[in-house]
């Protein structure tokens, strides 16, 4: 293991972490919990040129090959194989007269946020600040700002790439347009993106934060209902779940089910006043922090060591009905997980406006998107969990369908319904251009043709 690490250490500018190194622990470590692998080597690389010395070195060993933007993917370490982070490639470069910037893939969403919002300018990322942009993108990125400026990729101009072989290509709309393709959906992969070219748009603030509302079927589905009639400047996230004891919570309501939704108007402060009172009024909020506010500030604090273990699923709901949403509560009161969650994001407005073959996420019709998930403490006590999870999100699921980026070590098949229609097919003859042997599998991976 310690040969790899030395051979590193000769060839590439950047940081080059074995087992016996003091950074050795931290540098392998993931954000999932309950993840212990042991890499040959951690290499933190200083530029696209030392990124081609890691994917030779691992090709011509061999090897395992992680690719690590902001480590929040379980995907992002590997047992005696290379973890390539890109956690140092930190540049930031804003056009403001095009209203574009280049962005390094070592950035995360809440840092690209904070730099864009100097100017009062943002991309869509996800609702996570320390998730990295490299990871995101190329899933699709679904988040605050989905229905008024689409997912993460319908912002995507253009991507530096760096291929199997080795090559660094530039790579948009005119240049490798197939690959531009893939890459807008189709995860890593087909190379290792260093560099990423975003539309920005005008977001100076938007009227946000958190809204806990008391849980009953009810307000669930009249919560969905005014989402989907909501205008497109408003995204919302409604969890479904039992009150965490947070100290904002009233003690009697720790426990207690709860809508908890994250909301994010991204227009005028009147008007984006008036398209969130439908939803205070549902109930008695028991928690109301939506305000105006810059847009970094929808990136709430993350603990440094937060790793939690959990189960997920994902799946795409065509509706949310009254006997739907208490079967959701019956079952989230059944858990015996420290937390279990069913979370509800209404889709819909712009990205639905995009044709459904013109990036690799083809999801484009889908009304509503859910996540089953459970966290809990010991990673031997998983299988139990898991089966609550499977089970309610089968009962929720309207036929086949998944967003990549929430999958985890799904299986072939899962893989496949992210991909549905002749999508999987034109991204397996992509995958066979650019990485023939595969070296990119470290992921929800697509097999070459």
């Amino acid at each position: 293991m310690a040969d790899i690490a030395q051979q590193l250490r000769t060839t590439v500018t950047g940081t080059v972490i074995g087992p016996g190194d003091d950074e050795y622990d931290r540098a392998r470590t993931i954000m999932p919990g309950g993840i212990d692998r042991r890499p040959a080597a951690v290499v933190r690389v200083a530029d696209s040129k030392d990124v081609a010395h890691v994917i030779a070195a691992a090709r011509d060993a061999d090897l395992a090959l992680a690719v690590r933007s902001g480590g929040h993917s379980i995907h992002g370490a590997c047992d005696g194989g290379i973890v390539l982070d890109l956690g140092e490639l930190r540049s930031f470069d804003i056009d403001l007269d095009g209203c574009t910037a280049w962005a390094d893939a070592g950035l995360t969403a809440a840092e690209y946020t904070t730099a864009a919002a100097a100017h009062g300018l943002a991309t869509g990322f996800g609702d996570t600040g320390s998730v990295g942009i490299g990871g995101i993108t190329l899933g699709g990125g679904i988040g605050f700002l989905s229905r008024k400026y689409g997912l993460t990729i319908d912002s995507l101009l253009a991507a530096e790439v760096v291929t199997a072989d080795g090559e660094v290509l530039y790579v948009d709309a005119d240049n490798h347009p197939d690959l531009f393709w893939a890459l807008r959906g189709g995860g890593g992969n087909f190379g290792v993106v260093t560099r990423f070219r975003y539309r920005l748009h005008d977001v100076p603030t938007v009227v946000g934060g958190m809204l806990i509302l008391p849980a009953t079927p009810e307000v669930i589905a009249s919560f969905i209902a005014e989402a989907e009639a909501a205008p497109e400047e408003l995204t919302t996230i409604a969890n479904v779940m039992t009150a965490p004891p947070m100290p904002f919570l009233p003690a009697e309501v720790h426990g207690k089910p709860v809508v908890m939704a994250l909301m994010t108007y991204a227009g005028d402060t009147e008007a984006g006043q008036r398209a969130l009172a439908p939803f205070r009024a549902l109930a008695t909020p028991l928690v109301d922090m939506l305000r105006p506010m810059r847009y970094p500030e929808m990136y709430g604090p993350e603990p440094e060591d937060y790793h939690p273990v959990s189960v997920g699923r994902n799946l795409f709901l065509d509706d949310v009905t009254v006997d739907r949403a208490a079967h959701i509560l019956d079952r989230i009161q059944e858990s015996t997980a420290m937390m279990s969650v069913v979370q509800l994001r209404v889709l819909g407005g712009a990205v639905s406006r995009v044709p459904a073959d013109a990036t690799a996420y083809a999801h484009r019709n889908r009304r509503i998107m859910g996540n089953v998930a459970a966290v809990f403490g010991d990673p031997a006590d998983a299988a139990p969990h898991e089966e609550w999870v499977v089970g309610l999100a089968a009962a929720l699921q309207d036929g086949p369908g998944a967003y990549v980026n929430f999958l985890n070590d799904d299986g072939a098949e899962r893989i496949q319904e992210a991909y549905p229609g002749p999508t999987y097919e034109r991204l397996r003859q992509v995958k066979r251009q650019y990485d023939p042997d595969n070296l990119f599998r470290l992921n929800s991976n697509i097999r070459p043709a």
